[in-house]
């Protein structure tokens, strides 16, 4: 074992035996003979050795007389005690020490060779300080509280590592002052308080070496392995999930050190109780182990793996031991159970239940690769253990809870933070309340005199698009079924399948004509009612087989038709409408600057957004028609980029799809409300509801006077009903075309009279194909499809 003092301290070290020495000499003199006769042999041996009195520097003398020191210090080393207490000289808060008990030996010398028994967590800062609060408390009459437990980490024979706490007496030392020790004021000692961390100050104060520590210390030691290790745990588990850096191993080393056990390994899963199933947790990106679940993420109570044995688990609640696994498995009803962990080299375990009011919340898993290592008589050591699983059990519960519910609000209910406040204030004034129960009536939420602005990017034609790719798959599965069926002439009644073709033929020539609303359907049905059964039926040969084989591969399982050219379609409709959502929300966060203002986002057959500026959505901050102008800026701006995005994704899907752009500006104040129904905003009152009418009935109208519809691709539509909405979207216009952003052309033109609605107008422009180059394809559609999945 390796000894190391710290580099610098205020002391100069002596080790020194005199005060032991005095004491000997005072009972040298006395009546008591056979202890005078003692103290005098002993006075007599070490009389050559004048540094065992003056102070001894070179460190070998002490090697050198390591019997005769043993002899000196008999009377505070005795040997009825040796192999009990674990005991050594030292100086204090140095990693150096000798003369040990013959316990102290044995665990020094199961630690190794190699061993530096050094004080965990401890540093040369922390010993400078506490080595000057001894010359606080012994010579300035200080009481400086400084008494941090200490620990040893020493490894035994087997690998695991016991914590060892240290106790010190001083009895045998004396603090003496150089002349190179200042003299300290109070006022010195007061800025020294106040500076734990200043080490330079501690060093001016208390210079290396201008302090003399003279005589010895004696280190007791006590083996406080499962307090250490307990306290650990629970330091651990408390931690937050990002600090908790592999967990797993601490768990183990940490559960060895209470059970003596080297090969033990731990498992923790979680009880699902809506579902009767255990689970495993995820804790900081990497799941625990389980042997129970093995390889499957979660199993259900019912499963037959667990035998009659987890009655007293899942139902009493009891803890279960198996101390022998083996011949556990012997025994017809543990058989599965039993085979399941001998798979896994389990020879012994415990499965104890976690428990909170009686409420099962999971099982933690100890296991050993050894028989009779885990029994019920060492099970008893997990009551100190899982009162901290359970909190840790039930934090990880209510935080999974608390993350699903943010999911579900995120995904499905949302509320925009520019908005949470008021719901937040409204469901404090319901908490604040002394009769917070049925009987409270919550208030609407309602954002008066905001201004709506409406933009989306829709996909051009999506409704013939996908007609066309129904109609393709259908074309492709009937052809195919007609290819079979002349492949099968000989197997099959030749009128049955004459009838089927003309069937089959028939289909194919309605397929010509526009899909009417149930041809699918029916279609559908004809195949799997008349056709699939007669595949599957027929007695063909291996050719024929492998024919109706690679059909039946061919189609999807669920529809049970052919569903190639709809995947290609759909896949690039959810790809573009992934990406130009993303850049959506991404910008949305930058708007946010312009001021706060409310967002909602929806995907259909493309990307359409609402967004309501007002004083009343942001109550705290000045409201001037200033931020409404610079946010129509950056609707306009941002519809240009995603129709941007989409034309670099265009060449990378695989089917192509044209997307147009439309704004409907509307300068009128509305009030939108909270409709606690739906759980979603909506305009309010009947003169609003004018705007919903018109952005609901603007994207398939006309031009005035002709059959072209008001968007057409690569193009921004703007709808708007002033003169003044006019200029005001010509000024942008012009400032985006001078940014290359849109072409110079610019159509204007009436809008058709819509049902209840006219006297609308119209703006459109090109998005520029010159800033389109600039952008590079730099998607493939196999990364896109990996995105999307």
């Amino acid at each position: 074992m390796a000894h190391n003092f710290f580099k610098e301290s205020p002391f100069k070290t002596l080790i020194s035996f005199h005060k032991l020495i005095e004491a000997l000499e005072a009972i040298a003199v006395t009546n008591v003979d056979y202890r005078a006769n003692y103290a005098a042999a002993l006075l007599k041996e070490i009389e050559p050795l004048p540094e065992f009195r003056t102070g001894i520097e070179d460190l070998s003398i002490i090697s050198e007389n390591e019997t005769l020191i043993k002899h000196l210090l008999a009377d505070l080393f005795p040997t009825a005690l040796t192999n009990n207490e674990i005991k050594a000289v030292t100086i204090p808060f140095q990693n150096f020490t000798f003369n040990y008990t013959e316990r102290f030996k044995k665990i020094v010398t199961e630690a190794g060779v190699l061993f530096d028994m050094a004080i965990r967590d401890f540093n040369e800062h922390q010993f400078y300080v506490m080595s000057c609060t001894l010359i606080l408390n012994a010579i300035y009459g200080q009481k400086i509280d400084f008494n941090k437990p200490l620990f040893y980490d020493i490894p035994n024979k087997k690998g695991i590592m016991n914590q060892y706490r240290i106790l010190y007496n001083a009895d045998f030392l004396e603090i003496i002052a150089t002349e190179k020790a200042p003299k300290l004021s109070q006022d010195d000692i007061d800025l020294l308080m106040d500076n734990y961390d200043n080490l330079a100050l501690w060093k001016e104060k208390f210079p290396v070496e201008s302090w003399i520590l003279k005589g010895f210390g004696i280190a007791i030691l006590f083996d406080a392995t499962t307090e250490s290790s307990i306290s650990k745990l629970k330091s651990n588990l408390l931690k937050p999930e990002k600090e908790q850096i592999e967990l797993q191993e601490n768990f183990e080393s940490i559960f060895r050190s209470i059970f003596k056990i080297t090969d033990l390994r731990v498992g923790v899963i979680v009880y699902n109780e809506e579902e009767d199933k255990f689970v495993k947790p995820t804790l900081n990106d990497k799941s625990l182990t389980s042997f129970i679940l093995a390889d499957s993420e979660e199993v259900a109570c019912k499963n037959a793996l667990f035998s009659c044995s987890f009655e007293n688990l899942l139902e009493n609640k009891k803890i279960i031991s198996i101390s022998n696994v083996e011949k556990f498995a012997q025994q017809p009803e543990n058989e599965i159970l039993g085979n399941h962990l001998l798979k896994q080299n389990i020879q012994s375990c415990i499965f104890a239940p976690i428990l909170k009011n009686g409420v099962l919340l999971g099982v933690v898993e100890l296991v050993s690769a050894y028989p009779r290592e885990l029994n019920s008589i060492n099970a008893c050591k997990l009551d100190l253990i899982l009162p901290y699983l359970i909190d840790t059990v039930e934090r990880y519960n209510t935080d999974m809870q608390n993350q699903i519910e943010a999911i579900i609000q995120r995904e499905y209910t949302a509320i925009h933070p520019s908005v949470y406040w008021k719901f937040r204030r409204e469901a404090l004034d319901y908490f604040e309340t002394s009769s917070h129960n049925k009987g409270f009536i919550f208030k609407e939420i309602v954002f008066k005199e905001v201004y709506p602005l409406f933009g989306q990017i829709d996909i051009k034609g999506s409704s013939e698009h996908r007609n066309e790719c129904v109609k393709e798959d259908l074309k492709n599965q009937i052809s195919a079924l007609i290819h079979l069926f002349k492949n099968q002439e000989s197997k099959i009644n030749l009128v049955l399948l004459e009838q089927r073709k003309f069937e089959l033929d028939s289909l194919l020539t309605q397929l010509e004509l526009p899909l009417k609303a149930d041809t699918e359907q029916q279609i559908q049905l004809y195949i799997e009612n008349e056709i699939h059964p007669i595949l599957n039926n027929s007695e063909a040969g291996s050719t024929e087989a492998l024919l109706v084989a690679n059909y039946f591969e061919s189609i999807d399982k669920k529809s049970g038709l052919f569903y190639q050219s709809r995947k290609k379609f759909d896949n690039a409709m959810s790809i573009i409408n992934k990406k130009l959502a993303s850049l959506l929300d991404k910008k949305q966060i930058e708007a946010q600057n312009i001021y706060p203002h409310y967002y909602e986002r929806f995907k259909t057959d493309g990307v359409e957004h609402n967004l309501y500026i007002g004083s009343s959505i942001a109550p705290s901050k000045p409201f001037d028609t200033l931020y409404l102008h610079n946010l129509r800026l950056w609707q306009l701006q941002t519809l240009c980029e995603m129709e941007m995005k989409h034309h670099q994704l265009k060449l990378s899907l695989p089917y192509e799809l044209d997307v147009t752009g439309l704004i409907l500006v509307f300068s009128s104040p509305i009030s939108i409300r909270f409709r606690m129904d739906e759980k979603r905003f909506d305009v309010d009152g009947t003169y609003n509801a004018r705007y919903e009418v018109v952005k609901k009935r603007i994207d398939k109208a006309m031009i005035k006077g002709s059959s072209e519809r008001i968007t057409a691709k690569e193009k921004i539509t703007i709808v708007y009903s002033h003169t003044n909405e006019e200029m005001e979207y010509l000024n942008y216009i012009k400032f985006l075309q001078f940014k290359k952003i849109l072409e110079s052309t610019v159509e204007q033109f009436e809008v058709e009279e819509l049902q209840g609605i006219s006297g609308l107008k119209a703006i459109r422009v090109k998005v520029s194909n010159e800033h389109r180059k600039q952008i590079p394809n730099n998607f493939s559609y196999q990364d896109l499809l990996d995105e999307l999945n």
